[in-house]
């Protein structure tokens, strides 16, 4: 089953001369880990916005979980929870009073105006997730006095209070320290799990989305790659095996008799796209340096926007 679904979305912003999203398809599955990336002003936060129902679209179709976004939008926000970019807390209440009545509001229990009057299970889960994230000792603070990161922390209590089936990243551990980070993360590859969530997330923390199912590129409005983390390394990058001997005469000499292509800077460096092992066990000559380099997620990324620099995306 598609959790999410979108079909030639389209979205243009009056007096814009183009398109901030511009036939744009996708499907995500159930329990699928998507990350969706892009530059800045490249579609993203439109995209997203639309699916979590907080901007309407121009045209094209997108349902969630089986909801269209426009027609059942009520259907929608019951089954996603969200951590948007920019914060959305109420200043006038405490950190524990804002994830109450976001729970409320999620139907997950009736309201008592104290939180040791709420049901056993909501004060647990808050308490879990609280200690997850770093925040039990602010609980009962008011928002006023709470950091930045503090807030962020926050949100991300509110966004999983009641165990969506879809979860929306939005930069989610923007503001967060490493530790935090770390926590969370384990957190989410937790809950998708054990619960079978769909995670679609956007960062600029290109590491987070290293283990990815699929990593969707956007530009200009434009889906321009959607394939799984390995496959986009392997289209836009070569691994590299760096390589030296103590007769190193003899081993340029041996690659160039193998037919491998190499380059000497420092050492000796082959590319290559397939195994790395059988071009090592073709290798006669003692090696004294054998490492090999695989490209990140990120590397993949960088030389993507280079190649939409020189127009060749």
């Amino acid at each position: 089953m598609s959790m999410i679904e979108v079909n030639n979305l389209v979205k243009q912003y009056k007096g814009a001369k183009a398109p901030a999203v511009d036939g744009v398809s996708f499907s995500v599955e159930k329990g699928e880990f998507f990350a969706f990336l892009g530059q800045n002003g490249a579609g993203k936060t439109t995209t997203i916005s639309i699916l979590t129902t907080t901007l309407s679209k121009t045209s094209g179709e997108v349902r969630i979980a089986g909801f269209d976004v426009t027609k059942e939008a009520r259907r929608v926000r019951e089954k996603i929870g969200i951590i948007f970019q920019t914060p959305s807390l109420d200043p006038n209440l405490t950190a524990e009073e804002n994830i109450r009545f976001h729970a409320c509001l999620y139907g997950m229990c009736s309201y008592s105006p104290a939180f040791r009057l709420m049901p056993l299970a909501y004060r647990r889960r808050v308490t879990e997730l609280a200690e997850i994230v770093g925040i039990e000792d602010a609980l009962f603070k008011p928002i006023k006095k709470l950091s930045g990161g503090m807030k962020r922390k926050l949100e991300i209590i509110r966004s999983l209070i009641h165990t969506p089936d879809v979860l929306f990243l939005d930069e989610p551990t923007q503001g967060l320290d490493a530790a935090s980070r770390r926590s969370l993360w384990e957190y989410i590859n937790e809950t998708r799990s054990r619960y079978g969530t769909t995670i679609f997330l956007t960062t600029h923390y290109i590491d987070e989305a290293e283990n990815v199912d699929t990593v969707c590129l956007i530009h200009r409005g434009r889906i321009a790659v959607c394939s799984s983390p390995v496959e986009l390394k392997r289209s836009l990058l070569r691994h590299e095996l760096i390589l030296d001997a103590e007769d190193r005469p003899a081993l340029l000499s041996e690659l160039t008799a193998l037919g491998l292509p190499f380059t000497v800077n420092g050492r000796v460096i082959v590319p290559y796209r397939e195994s790395a092992q059988d071009i090592v066990a073709r290798i006669r000559t003692r090696l004294s340096v054998l490492r090999i380099h695989e490209p990140s997620l990120e590397d993949a990324y960088v030389e993507f926007l280079n190649k939409t620099e020189r127009g060749m995306v």
